[in-house]
């Protein structure tokens, strides 16, 4: 969900993946074991978005793609 700053409340479980142009984007403790492996590319795209979207409007929507990190990636995010 995109939520605007400041609306989302970060729980004690929460993990922060990163930042997208300055604002932080976070996934729940649970979901996050389960994709710790992969790395999510978040994009904007034209088109009409549903609930994980910016659609407001403009015609914008998220597109969320992931890729597994090769043994060495996982090596160093590890280290």
């Amino acid at each position: 969900m995109c939520y605007p700053q400041d609306d989302f409340i970060v729980g004690d479980r929460d993990v922060k993946l990163g930042e997208i142009g300055g604002a932080p984007v976070y996934i729940g403790a649970d979901q996050f074991e389960l994709w710790r492996h992969t790395q999510l590319i978040i994009d904007v795209v034209p088109g009409r978005g549903g609930m994980f979207s910016l659609d407001n409007g403009r015609e914008r929507r998220f597109l969320t793609r992931g890729r597994v990190f090769t043994p060495e990636e996982m090596a160093a995010l590890e280290g």
